[in-house]
């Protein structure tokens, strides 16, 4: 059982959502993202996305892109990246971490390479933006070598058509995006997509995540009713960027421990 089959698993069994929460790689610097990563389990993050930085993020809003900048000015890379992970890992065996972003730093970096170095760093997942399925098949084959979940997004437009397609060579979690739009703008409503949730566990068991929108607790429970988790970004990365200096990580334990909380 993989460690994010494990965590949802046991999220499900204590009859509550897995929270996940995600961040940006070197936001604002190597050393205070880091030491937000490893502040987000003790604070009741169940699975952490990690933001590859990129620097045109087309999929995000201006927060996570002014991230992205951030990062990218203070000589994030991929290499930089990992590093991270194996830091994290050294203290954490036990918390998912899913890498997310865009496919041009991973082809750059190369297919093999790059699941083969993310798996030894410790990485469980990985989410792809702006790669459909009709063109992932070679990412997917290195994925499923290494034992990386390969994670896809399911929109509001995913229809009874596309969603086979989506579907087909997934494992861990679909990423359900809330809102037609950038991360962190319009607020998502239950009332609408609670159809389209229904139909896509016609076709699946994968737990479903929902993410885009949700920014304060009461937002999480909101959308808990119809998830297997919620997904919290932008307001996350907002919350760090705020913080006065060597505060960050502490400002960050005290919001995401009121999402944990609300779920």
């Amino acid at each position: 059982m993989s460690r994010i089959e494990k965590t949802l698993s046991e999220c499900k069994s204590a009859g509550r959502k897995a929270l996940i929460t995600f961040i940006t790689a070197g936001d604002p610097d190597k050393e205070t993202s880091l030491e937000v990563l490893k502040s987000l389990p003790d604070a009741g993050a169940d699975i952490i996305e990690l933001g590859m930085p990129f620097a045109d993020p087309g999929a995000d809003g201006p927060v996570i892109q002014q991230a992205n900048q951030r990062a990218l000015n203070n000589g994030a890379n991929m290499v930089q990246t990992l590093e991270m992970v194996r830091a994290f890992r050294k203290e954490n065996q036990e918390t998912p971490i899913v890498l997310m972003g865009y496919f041009n730093p991973v082809l750059s970096y190369g297919l093999q390479r790059f699941t083969h170095d993310a798996h030894l760093a410790g990485i469980d997942g990985l989410i792809i933006v702006d790669l459909p399925p009709e063109e992932d098949v070679d990412l997917r084959a290195q994925c499923q070598k290494c034992g990386i979940d390969l994670i896809r997004l399911i929109t509001p437009t995913s229809d009874r058509t596309r969603l086979p397609v989506l579907l087909d060579g997934v494992s861990g979690f679909l990423y359900y995006v809330s809102i037609t739009g950038v991360t962190g703008t319009a607020k998502p409503d239950l009332n609408t997509i609670k159809p389209h949730i229904d139909t896509i566990r016609e076709y699946t068991d994968l737990p479903v995540a929902i993410g885009f929108g949700i920014k304060t607790p009461e937002d999480a429970a909101y959308m808990g009713q119809i998830s297997d988790a919620v997904v919290v970004g932008s307001a996350i990365v907002n919350t760090m960027n705020k913080a006065a200096d060597g505060q960050a990580a502490a400002d960050v334990s005290t919001y995401v421990k009121t999402l944990a909380k609300a779920l």
